[in-house]
C-alpha cells in the first residue's frame, strides 16, 4: 500500500514498560515529579525523513547513534488508521529527562522509514507485533510490543483527546530500551514479516 500524502511524524516517549522502569526514581524528580499521566510526544521533521535504503550520515564528532526499532500508525483520518509502517528512530545518546529532547532527535536524516504500509486489517493486532533488528547481519534487538504501556488504540485515543492527527500523519508506538549503537560503515535492519524490512546504511557526515 502507498502513502499519497506524508504528514508530520510523531515519536512516543516512555511508552514501554522497560523504558519507563528504566528511569526508576528519577520520574519523581524535578521538573516533572511525577510520571506521565498523558501520552509524551515529539515531532521527528521533515529533514529527519530517509528513505528505505537510504543512508543516514552521523555527524562529525559524534562517534555512535542510538537506533530505535519500531512501529508508525499511519493515519486515514482523524481518529482512523490506514495501517502501518516500520520506522527506525535514531538519535544522539543522551541521559536528558527533559521533554522534549529535539537536540538529541532532530537531526538531519535521524528517521528511517519503510516503504511497505501495511493495511490495518492485514497487519493484524498490534500487540501481537514483533521486530528484529539487526546489525551487520547480527540480531541486537527483538522488540514485543505487547510490552506497551498504551495499547496502539489506546495511545491514539489518549492523543486524540488534546490532538487532531490528519490524513497521512504517522504516530510511533513508541522505542524500547536496550536500543543498539552504531557506528559510520554499519548497516541496520529492522524486520517484521507483516511490514517487510527497512534498511539503512550509517556514514558519516561529509566534510
Amino acid at each position: 500500500m502507498s502513502l499519497v500524502k506524508r504528514g508530520t511524524v510523531y515519536g512516543t516517549l516512555m511508552n514501554f514498560r522497560g523504558e519507563l522502569e528504566a528511569l526508576g526514581a528519577q520520574v519523581n524528580e524535578p521538573p516533572y515529579q511525577a510520571p506521565p499521566n498523558a501520552p509524551v510526544l515529539y515531532v521527528k521533521p521533515a529533514n529527519t525523513w530517509t528513505e528505505n535504503g537510504g543512508a543516514i550520515a552521523i555527524p562529525a564528532g559524534v562517534p555512535e547513534v542510538e537506533v530505535g526499532a519500531t512501529v508508525a500508525m499511519v493515519m486515514k483520518s482523524p481518529r482512523e488508521v490506514l495501517g502501518y509502517v516500520l520506522m527506525n528512530d535514531v538519535r544522539l545518546p543522551h541521559d536528558s529527562f527533559f521533554r522534549p529532547p529535539v537536540k538529541f532527535n532532530c537531526l538531519d536524516g535521524f528517521l528511517g522509514i519503510g516503504d511497505r504500509i501495511r493495511a490495518r486489517n492485514e497487519a493484524g493486532d498490534p500487540a501481537v507485533f514483533k521486530l528484529e533488528m539487526r546489525v551487520n547481519g547480527e540480531l541486537k534487538q527483538t522488540v514485543r510490543f505487547s510490552q506497551l504501556l498504551r495499547s496502539a488504540d489506546k495511545l491514539l485515543a489518549d492523543v486524540s483527546e488534546f490532538m487532531t492527527l490528519g490524513e497521512g500523519d504517522m504516530l510511533m508506538l513508541g522505542c524500547d530500551v536496550g536500543r543498539p549503537r552504531v557506528r559510520a560503515g554499519d548497516r541496520v535492519e529492522i524486520k517484521m514479516p507483516a511490514l517487510g524490512t527497512l534498511t539503512n546504511t550509517f556514514v558519516a557526515e561529509a566534510a
